[in-house]
């Protein structure tokens, strides 16, 4: 007697995806403890078997602040706004560093793990998530560092920063930096499968992108179109509005903030197509 399968007992069920905008959230939700277990992989590996350990979260920031006030504020007289440079520079370089890492990580995650997704199935987005997850940790470790320097100039000094309610807006800020990462991120991985010159470009196109982002001078010290074309990068109006928020400085928008959110929002869509596409044949050419 030929024994009939009932569809009881199959326990996973492959089917091919027929939508391109299709995160499959419910399917990312039962392999969340995979997800949280790269999320640990990725903070505590990053400085395994470093000296300073954990220190480099802080080291980091730390060391890039002390060069931004040596270049830029001695050498180059650049403008804090009357701001303790101290503070004007880590008040950027916090978000950046976030923006920057998660994008970086996130544009290499096919060539990077090639070998795993050629072995053992799971929902490929779950990498990326990770990576965002992970380096939102390290986004708060040093938040926390901006936040005791920031606390000691506001109470033990005269310097004149004015935190306002705009600071409520913290955690769409965060967000909406995260969107920007990982839409971007998942673009440019999925064209790095088939062209590789992106992956020697990104680090250079990181750095321009630092430059052409109010990290290092404010908004306000540039005009014209040239302004324009610092404003029409999306980071620009987050690390303003973050600034604005805790510094009471530079140029806040809800026009700025809204366009920064629909950019995020369109590259997340075309992030997540590109990605979803890609991914089904990813290993013939990566």
């Amino acid at each position: 007697m030929q024994e009939t399968i009932q569809n009881d007992d199959w326990t996973i069920e492959i089917n091919p995806k027929s939508k391109l905008l299709d995160l499959n959230l419910k399917e990312v939700w039962r392999y969340r403890d995979l997800l949280m277990l790269f999320v640990r992989r990725d903070f505590v590996a990053v400085y395994k078997q470093t000296i300073f350990g954990p220190l480099w979260f802080f080291i980091q920031p730390i060391l890039t602040t002390i060069m931004f006030m040596v270049v830029f504020g001695g050498i180059a007289k650049m403008s804090t706004e009357g701001m303790p440079p101290a503070v004007f520079y880590l008040s950027g370089i916090v978000l950046w560093n976030y923006f920057a890492t998660a994008f970086s990580l996130v544009s290499n995650t096919f060539v990077a793990n090639k070998a795993v997704f050629g072995k053992v199935y799971f929902p490929r987005i779950v990498t990326p998530l990770s990576l965002i997850v992970s380096k939102l940790l390290t986004f708060g470790v040093q938040f926390v560092l901006f936040l005791v320097i920031y606390l000691y100039y506001l109470v033990f000094t005269e310097a004149p920063l004015r935190p306002n309610v705009m600071i409520l807006l913290l955690p769409v800020l965060i967000v909406m930096t995260a969107g920007l990462s990982l839409g971007l991120g998942l673009v440019i991985t999925s064209l790095t499968t088939k062209y590789r010159d992106f992956t020697f470009l990104l680090g250079f196109a990181i750095q321009l992108g630092m430059y052409a982002t109010p990290i290092i001078y404010p908004a306000s010290s540039v005009h014209g179109k040239m302004r324009m074309a610092i404003m029409a990068n999306p980071m620009s109006a987050v690390i303003e509005t973050f600034r604005y928020a805790f510094l009471g400085v530079g140029h806040f928008s809800w026009l700025a903030l809204g366009y920064s959110l629909v950019v995020m929002l369109v590259l997340l869509v075309i992030g997540v197509v590109t990605f979803n596409r890609v991914e089904k044949s990813f290993m013939d050419t990566v």
